[in-house]
């Protein structure tokens, strides 16, 4: 459910492409290209968390996936784990099923696409195992990179049939047959496979090589509206699963990154990525002090042509934002470190995944200001959270 810009391609876009993370196409229409920022902007790098390459989720609305497993393997890293790149398609695969059962249960009464949330990416985990890249791609269908329109499009007619059910009584044989779709398009999912000499399940492979514990990791959002240090419904569209996150107030988001950060902790990140001030092509995302529709000419040509004041960010502005849409759950990136501009303002450095084809390959630096604005959910370790905001919460 994108506004603004997004509604001028709605039209010619599957369900798919309205969920957190979209594709590469989508999100250029919210980048400014009109000056050559890189030349504008001096970074200079504080705080640089360990991680892996920049991936490329495609045309598919898997960044949840992506920035997910990514910020599991900068956790392998920080335990002392051997790195491995692991396959986010499989995860996908797996909440595709899962959601599945939920969409047929709620007759429809759900969204159905891509997306998903940061807490899918555990969830799967704990319950599926994981895989490596090396062993699932994915791309059983033809492409070089993930293409996923045409899968969506046929995965949601079969559910839908199966709901509208001529017979008037489910079968059990509905989730095989969609499995078998899953199967054609993804590849199906080995029951059993060897990774450097030893074979492994995906249960096993998560157990015994990534070795991570799905109860360490917390989800945390904030709106004013719900009871503070509480776990409280998460209202986004994407949240399929109907899951539960801590409720903090909106200056405790950037205290958790910068703690975390501080000490060798990547950030799960989700957050809005619809607005003109955040430009893909230029690696920059600030809040500028005017709405650009309020803006002239002039100040839209400028507003990427160096560092500018920021709007001052409170939860109230934050909280209608969110209300009435000008907010909303689109991307889910990492954030892996901090940085200053060449006027002593500090940024996150921020994973995304579409390739490394912006002016930062493949990374973005993102002021304060627009963490405490347009974040909509963080997802952390529970020891990256500051002691005393741990102890409100009771984790």
């Amino acid at each position: 459910m994108l506004e603004k810009k997004l509604l001028l391609v709605a039209a010619f876009m599957s369900a798919g492409a309205f969920a957190m993370a979209q594709d590469n196409l989508v999100n250029s229409l919210s980048s400014n290209t009109s000056v050559d920022a890189k030349a504008k902007f001096t970074f200079t790098p504080i705080i640089n968390v360990e991680r892996t390459s920049i991936k490329n989720q495609g045309s598919s609305g898997t960044c949840w996936s992506y920035s997910g497993n990514s910020f599991l393997e900068s956790e392998m890293i920080r335990t002392g784990k051997q790195t491995v790149d692991l396959s986010e398609i499989y995860t996908a695969r797996c909440v595709y099923i899962e959601k599945a059962k939920n969409y047929v249960r709620m007759h429809g009464a759900v969204s159905w696409g891509d997306g998903g949330e940061l807490h899918d990416v555990i969830n799967m985990y704990e319950r599926y195992g994981a895989l490596p890249q090396s062993v699932y791609t994915g791309l059983n269908y033809g492409t070089s990179i993930n293409k996923f329109g045409e899968m969506q499009d046929a995965l949601k007619g079969m559910l839908d049939g199966i709901i509208k059910n001529a017979n008037g009584k489910l079968t059990p044989n509905w989730l095989p047959a969609f499995t078998a779709a899953l199967d054609a398009y993804l590849g199906k999912v080995p029951e059993q496979f060897e990774y450097k000499g030893k074979t492994y399940t995906p249960q096993t492979f998560a157990k015994e090589v990534v070795g991570l514990q799905p109860a360490d990791y917390i989800e945390m959002t904030s709106l004013e509206d719900q009871p503070f240090y509480k776990k409280v419904f998460l209202p986004i569209p994407d949240n399929w699963a109907f899951e539960y996150a801590y409720n903090i107030q909106m200056n405790d988001i950037t205290g958790v990154i910068d703690n975390a950060l501080k000490n060798g902790y990547s950030v799960g990140w989700a957050s809005d990525v619809s607005e003109k001030y955040f430009s893909w092509k230029n690696g920059v995302a600030y809040v500028p002090e005017k709405d650009f529709e309020a803006m002239t000419e002039q100040e839209k040509k400028d507003m990427f042509d160096g560092p500018k004041p920021e709007r001052v960010i409170t939860p109230e502005l934050r909280q209608t934002a969110f209300d009435n849409y000008t907010t909303t759950d689109d991307h889910g990136m990492q954030i892996v470190g901090t940085a200053k501009d060449q006027n002593g303002k500090e940024y996150y450095i921020v994973k995304n995944s579409w390739g490394e084809t912006n002016d930062y390959k493949g990374y973005l630096y993102v002021s304060k200001n627009f963490v405490l604005y347009k974040t909509t959910g963080i997802m952390v370790h529970k020891n990256a959270i500051p002691k005393e905001l741990k102890g409100k919460m009771g984790v």
